[in-house]
């Protein structure tokens, strides 16, 4: 079943690329206490995801966290390693945290994820977006049509903030 605004995000660990290797991320830790924009997407380096999806984070970031969103995170299962190469070549400097789901237990945890092995993926996340405040879910925006960044966009969650 699928994770609905109001409920409390699931606990799992995730990755983040540090200078010292990759590194745990507890989502209950990460959560707690905080407003945070998670936007998840099939692969780094996907098209959608590469000319879409994640530069329009990136760009609106300072709006975004202008709103009182304390982090924006793109998640997407792939491992750290990927997701810190990927977070470099689109420039996502300070802007995103980049954080792996390599496993997909997250993604599975939230009931968001897809079976993307007819196009030799595997599990994959459905592309969507949300707003955590404190661990709960306020917004939860998924993407009817997984070739498109409109509804799970930056620009849908600049408004929701507003």
């Amino acid at each position: 079943m699928a994770i609905n605004v109001g409920d409390r995000i699931p606990e799992a660990t995730l990755m983040k690329m540090t200078d010292k290797g990759p590194a745990p991320v507890k989502t209950g830790e990460f959560f707690k206490g905080r407003k945070v924009v998670v936007f998840a997407l099939p692969g780094a380096f996907t098209p959608t995801c590469s000319n879409q999806h994640l530069p329009g984070f990136i760009k609106s970031s300072g709006d975004i966290k202008g709103k009182g969103v304390d982090e924006i995170v793109c998640l997407s299962v792939n491992d750290a390693f990927v997701m810190d190469a990927w977070g470099k070549q689109q420039g996502a400097g300070g802007d995103v945290t980049m954080l792996g789901d390599g496993n997909g237990d997250f993604t599975k945890a939230l009931g968001l994820d897809f079976d993307g092995s007819g196009f030799g993926m595997g599990t994959r996340s459905l592309r969507y977006s949300m707003l955590v405040d404190d661990g709960v879910v306020k917004s939860l925006n998924k993407e009817p049509n997984p070739g498109e960044a409109k509804v799970s966009g930056a620009e849908t969650m600049l408004q929701q903030l507003s």
